[in-house]
């Protein structure tokens, strides 16, 4: 079945919790009830239904749950602050959430060049 398929253009909805690291923190599994309460929230989350009615997401809809997760959770916005931020001009959010995950990406690679920077070191002197 293609929508099972890694590369596949749909997402699972336990797959989309992973890609979002939506973890209960009690229970450590995914959440994927977050998911269904977003998309209830927000209607610009628009999962397709397949066989067995189950959701699958696509790239929008995972792009649109990332920013709703990066508003709520790492900037402390509000679900009504969110909702009218998505409402809005979606340029500011586009920009900052961009910003946001290009300098994540430039201090992973910081990280991963520190920590072989590291193992080179403890080689070479152990």
């Amino acid at each position: 079945m293609e929508q099972n398929n890694k590369n596949s253009k749909y997402k699972t909805i336990g797959q989309v919790a992973k890609i979002l690291n939506l973890i209960d923190k009690k229970k450590g599994t995914l959440s994927t009830h977050t998911i269904r309460f977003w998309e209830k929230e927000f209607k610009q989350i628009k999962p397709k239904l397949f066989i067995g009615q189950r959701r699958y997401y696509d790239e929008d809809s995972i792009n649109i749950l990332k920013k709703i997760k990066y508003l709520l959770k790492n900037q402390g916005m509000t679900l009504n602050g969110v909702k009218k931020a998505l409402n809005s001009d979606n340029s500011d959010i586009d920009e900052i959430y961009n910003t946001t995950i290009k300098q994540k990406n430039i201090l992973k690679s910081k990280v991963k060049k520190i920590k072989n920077i590291i193992e080179n070191l403890k080689n070479n002197n152990g």
